[in-house]
């Protein structure tokens, strides 16, 4: 019943319009033979005009297969996209390390290390890596030892002079040579109530041994006097509000740099005091606007790419047949079981090439369902399949507001640390093409002037 809450006007333009069309709308460049009422042209540019700026989409679709930027042992199960990041990141950390005198680094939500090996490894930092989730940290520990038993093999390839000068080297230039210092792992979660110095819970499920050491108080009287960078690479949910409520918190954090994920894991419902509040709205003054409440749906579109679904627009993929397969799906769940929504079904990445009733028989046992119960072949799913053209035209729509919707959750983020006086910036650090997520948000006890500056000039193929 979506399609009946749009304005009638637009109605009969979204229905006949073409994917191209549909393109040339969400990208601002017109489309071809396109006649779209004045209210929904309005309507686009005052998304456009609202959101803040992600970057200039640069070179290929796709990031180059391996960056030449990185080292060969550090591309090692890291995919292109991942490799993009953990380089342009490393670089920002390494600015902040520079400006703050600051060389410890931590990192929430580690994963499998990529990003801490680089760190660690590339640029000679010492990093501790924090992560729940043990087989990530196993994986993470494994990739160090097998790239400190290359570096064995080597023995000369221990890095030359200063690690860090290598970053950003000419086009021709070999990759830099790396340094023997593994990052420490520390298995644990967050906990996002507790004082500073008991920040670190144990991993869900504890494993065995004692627990971890908060890595985020430093040791007294080292040179840089306790003080950590912290950083989560796509920290997801409420993980990223955790990271700057605490580096608000405590002077033990000289500079904090995150980039979010996951909006729609983000609490936004008002808590009891003492419980954990929720991660959105964090700022007073979004707080105090009348109707900055975020519906699910809204904070699960501003996940998506609007780079990446113009471009399929343009091209007519394939994929556009996954929305109304997910909108079909939807609904065939919530008339079985009401209470059954937003479960973030997952039934694969090449769902379009699928029939619907081989895509509803992957996701049904996902939400509990038994297939053999659910027809799948009925005149009802038929109705729904038919309306593909309105599904795609109506997820337009949405992603034409994704980027508002991202920009009122980071800006809330920003605001919060500007109230409490830190020095803070969001820079659309990675290409949004490949990398939807792209938008860092940098905070510092101290002027962000010298750490941000230049950062555009280091760019390859495929970089932003």
């Amino acid at each position: 019943g979506l399609w009946a809450q749009l304005p009638p006007a637009w109605q009969p333009a979204l229905a006949s319009a073409t994917p191209q069309q549909l393109a040339g709308l969400l990208g601002g460049h017109g489309g071809p033979g396109a006649a779209w009422p004045l209210s929904l042209l309005a309507f686009a540019a005052a998304a456009r005009a609202l959101a803040f700026p992600r970057g200039r989409p640069g070179g290929s679709p796709r990031p180059p297969c391996q960056s030449p930027h990185l080292h060969a042992l550090l591309r090692r199960h890291v995919k292109p996209k991942k490799q993009h990041e953990i380089r342009r990141l490393g670089k920002l950390l390494q600015r902040l390390s520079q400006a703050t005198g600051c060389e410890r680094v931590v990192d929430v939500g580690a994963g499998q290390g990529h990003l801490s090996r680089f760190l660690s490894f590339g640029l000679g930092l010492s990093v501790t890596a924090v992560e729940s989730d043990g087989r990530l940290a196993g994986l993470a520990e494994r990739f160090d030892r097998e790239l400190l038993r290359e570096l064995e093999k080597t023995k000369g390839a221990g890095h030359r002079g200063h690690p860090r000068r290598c970053l950003n080297p000419p086009r021709r230039r070999p990759p830099c040579l790396l340094t023997p210092r593994a990052p420490r792992h520390v298995p644990g979660r967050l906990d996002p109530t507790a004082p500073w110095g008991e920040l670190l819970l144990p991993p869900d499920p504890p494993g065995p041994g004692p627990a971890a050491q908060n890595p985020l108080g430093g040791p007294e009287g080292s040179e840089d006097g306790g003080r950590v960078l912290v950083t989560g690479l796509h920290a997801c949910g409420d993980l990223s509000p955790a990271l700057l409520r605490h580096f608000a918190r405590s002077p033990a954090v000289a500079a904090v740099a995150s980039v979010g994920c996951c909006y729609m894991k983000v609490s936004t419902a008002p808590q009891p005091p003492g419980s954990p509040q929720p991660g959105y709205p964090l700022s007073a003054s979004v707080a105090a606007l009348p109707g900055h409440q975020l519906s699910y749906r809204a904070r699960e579109a501003a996940c998506h790419a609007l780079e990446e679904y113009e471009g399929r627009l343009r091209g007519g993929s394939a994929h556009l047949r996954a929305h109304c397969y997910r909108a079909a799906l939807e609904s065939l769940i919530c008339n079985a079981h009401p209470g059954k929504r937003h479960l973030g079904v997952q039934t694969g990445r090449k769902a379009h090439t699928l029939s619907f009733p081989q895509y509803a028989r992957l996701g049904l046992p996902h939400a509990g369902l038994d297939p053999a119960r659910v027809p799948l072949d009925s005149g009802a799913v038929e109705a729904m399949l038919e309306q593909q053209h309105k599904v795609v035209a109506f997820c337009t729509l949405g992603q034409l507001l994704a980027p508002v919707v991202e920009t009122l959750v980071l800006l809330d983020r920003l605001l919060y640390l500007r109230e409490r006086g830190f020095h803070c910036a969001l820079v659309p650090l990675f290409n949004p093409r490949f990398s939807p997520r792209n938008l860092v948000l940098v905070a510092a006890r101290t002027p962000l002037d010298t750490a941000l500056a230049g950062l555009d000039e280091d760019t390859e193929d495929g970089d932003s």
